[in-house]
């Protein structure tokens, strides 16, 4: 038994151009509707001052010829106006009655007590507006025009505004289409990169950008168009450093892999060898475990993006580097350590991780005394410049220094200069020292020293102790 049928939602260029044309026609249904009652209110605007102004004229013409307009004069429609004068009493009406409507409200006009009025009445089968009065004492005078030449009007701009207004409809809808279209083509184009990185796993791929991208006319489309290309670029950047870190890890570690294989297949004959052979080689497979271990172990910590925000403390740097240098003494006996620092430097805090902190003051260290010659020195000084807020670290040797051509290369990971070659290590201590002090905020350099030798630089951010 199936399951219930999911509601699939209709395309985004769909959605956007029946949205965008709803929209436009709306505009366009709602111009029309305003149009045609603006000019209704005109028309009937100055139909009424055309009749206020002939009521104005009968009025005069009843003061001035009295009686100038007697009751059922209103018969003859074709005129400009016909106009018809009632008392305030019903005993005073004609003899010939009324061809305009007379009710109470009319009554009330010619015996002052209401205001003039407009009404809408039927003579002889036509429509007309009719305006009432006061034509005098006890008196009202109605005066009407025919009102069918406004009504025709008025279904004639009815007309003309909804033709306008149905044409309006399908022009909305090309015009809807035409801006999901062209809105859309740029995440259309996204879409399709993205689905082609996806079967070809190909980040390789970019979005073209229009002409006027880079300019200061972007618009939100072509931004996201350039951030999804500028994260294409950061993508294919990491899987192009994945790829030469597995590389460059499988090249350093078929090397000692290969002595491993060696001396142990030397100890599977160990009957065969004298004890001083069988030594050398339990020795020899001992050291190359530590070197492959080691190099694992490096590899790990260079996978990690970041040093876990938790494990943050405020720790004493010089403190960490007295501990790192004095443990150098011990590795490294035919080599010189000399640490040098001002009081200030010893008393400054800093958010660390403490053995992330000392590996990397330990990675320096080492490197220098690899290059130093026997009897030579590695001074290390630690200064707090003015302003307070970093502390900064050297650690300079006397050895054969950085060649121009190795110095932008020296944090790379798997890099040997020419010089170090034939020495022990897997390239990766400066890299894992690098990769400490970004994490830390901090910030890693290295210089030819003055005189000869290289000098490393680090630049911790701190702050003072808490007062006392």
């Amino acid at each position: 038994m199936s399951g219930p049928r999911r509601h699939r939602r209709p395309p985004l260029r769909r959605r956007l151009a029946v949205t965008a044309s709803a929209a436009v026609a709306g505009v366009a249904l709602a111009v029309c509707a305003g149009a045609y009652a603006v000019t209704a209110y005109t028309l009937h605007r100055q139909f009424d001052l055309q009749l206020t102004q002939a009521a104005t004229l009968a009025v005069q013409q009843y003061r001035q010829e009295r009686p100038g307009v007697q009751a059922g004069e209103c018969r003859y429609l074709a005129a400009p106006a016909c106009a018809q004068l009632v008392p305030a009493s019903a005993a005073d009406d004609p003899r010939e009655g009324y061809l305009l409507p007379v009710t109470d409200a009319v009554r009330r006009v010619a015996g002052r007590q209401r205001a003039p009025f407009y009404s809408t009445a039927s003579v002889a089968g036509h429509p007309v507006r009719v305006l009432t009065t006061p034509a005098g004492a006890g008196a009202a005078i109605q005066v009407a025009l025919r009102s069918d030449g406004v009504r025709r009007a008025e279904r004639q701009v009815a007309g003309l505004l909804a033709v306008i207004g149905g044409a309006g409809v399908p022009v909305a809808a090309l015009l809807g289409y035409w801006v999901s279209r062209s809105g859309l083509a740029p995440v259309a184009r996204l879409t399709s990169t993205a689905e082609r990185i996806t079967a070809t796993r190909d980040a390789g791929h970019r979005i073209e950008l229009p002409a006027a991208a880079g300019r200061g006319r972007e618009d939100e489309i072509t931004r996201l168009a350039v951030s999804f290309n500028t994260m294409l670029d950061a993508l294919e950047e990491s899987l192009a450093a994945q790829r030469r870190l597995v590389a460059d890890a499988s090249h350093e570690l078929r090397t000692p892999l290969t002595a491993l294989r060696a001396n142990a297949e030397i100890l599977l004959r160990s009957q065969q060898l004298t004890p001083r052979q069988r030594e050398r080689a339990t020795g020899a497979l001992s050291r190359q475990l530590r070197e492959v271990t080691t190099l694992v172990n490096d590899l790990i910590d260079l996978a990690r993006d970041e040093e876990p925000r938790q494990a943050l403390e405020p720790v004493r740097p010089v403190a960490l580097l007295e501990h790192t240098v004095a443990a150098a003494r011990d590795h490294w006996p035919q080599v010189a350590f000399v640490l040098d620092g001002d009081p200030s430097a010893a008393s400054a805090l800093a958010a660390a991780v403490p053995n992330r902190l000392t590996r990397l003051f330990s990675n320096l260290l080492d490197n220098a005394a690899k290059f130093s010659p026997p009897g030579g020195r590695v001074e290390v000084r630690a200064l707090r410049p003015a302003g307070g807020g970093r502390l900064e670290i050297t650690v300079r040797d006397h050895g054969p220094g950085i060649d121009t051509a190795d110095l932008p290369h020296v944090f790379d990971r798997f890099y040997r200069a020419r010089t170090a070659r034939a020495l022990p290590g897997s390239g990766l201590g400066l890299a894992m020292a690098r990769q400490i002090a970004h994490t830390h905020h901090a910030e890693l350099t290295a210089h030819q020293a003055p005189g000869g030798g290289a000098l490393f630089r680090v630049v911790l951010p701190v702050e003072a102790p808490p007062a006392v």
